[in-house]
């Protein structure tokens, strides 16, 4: 794929460097000009644009009209709407994304289609207050632009449900455990799975619900 990203700093660059390893070919448009440089010594194969990335004209240059994904990163809501604006309506890219830093802008992305366009903010909080009391906990990762929680866990000695089928645990009807690893082994859970001590188990929750879904498993 042709991807254009605009923003710099080291988050852009290792997802740079992940894409040039999938053999994607990569056009990369930041302000900064010691940014440009930095990026262009490590990024030998991107095509690396010093200019703002919000500007019509930059984005011409840098090929916007030829892209099959436009990314914008730059830190700012501001400049990567304008981006996302002038990618939509002006040069028509088939894939616009965009993270959202002001939780409050996520309404202004969407009604642009802008995939992505979600703030962590919210799902943050709901993984730092439901950690704050929380054991066995590995990988927490919010996902469908924020509107659930993946968290991956392994359930102690005195987890609240062993020995407890899934179909009689104390957890919300929207929660889901998609998946049990036991000793190496993968079981897809059902309604009569029974967990053990050690169990990684994969669950699948909203955010409002995550904390009593994960009490439900893990010590307190």
């Amino acid at each position: 794929m042709n991807i254009l990203i605009v923003g710099g700093g080291r988050q852009v660059y290792f997802l740079c460097r992940d894409l040039l390893g999938k053999d994607h070919k990569l056009t990369v448009i930041d302000s900064d000009d010691r940014e440009c440089r930095w990026l262009s010594r490590r990024l030998e194969r991107a095509v690396i644009v010093r200019g703002d990335g919000s500007d019509p004209r930059i984005l011409e240059d840098a090929g916007c009209g030829a892209m099959d994904v436009v990314l914008a990163m730059t830190g700012s809501d501001e400049v990567n709407l304008a981006v996302c604006q002038a990618a939509t309506l002006r040069f028509k890219a088939p894939r616009v994304l965009s993270p959202v830093i002001d939780p409050d802008n996520e309404d202004i992305f969407r009604a642009l289609d802008v995939e992505g366009a979600f703030s962590p903010t919210p799902a943050l909080i709901q993984i730092i207050e439901g950690r704050a009391g929380l054991t066995g906990i590995m990988n927490m990762l919010p996902a469908a632009q924020g509107e659930i929680l993946v968290t991956e866990l392994v359930l102690a000695q005195d987890s609240p449900a062993l020995d407890t089928a899934l179909k009689d645990l104390d957890i919300p009807d929207d929660c889901l455990l998609a998946c049990v690893v036991r000793q190496g082994r993968v079981i897809v859970p059902r309604g009569g799975t029974m967990l053990r001590a050690g169990d990684q188990v994969l669950v699948i929750t909203r955010p409002e619900t995550h904390e009593q879904a994960l009490k439900a498993l893990t010590r307190t």
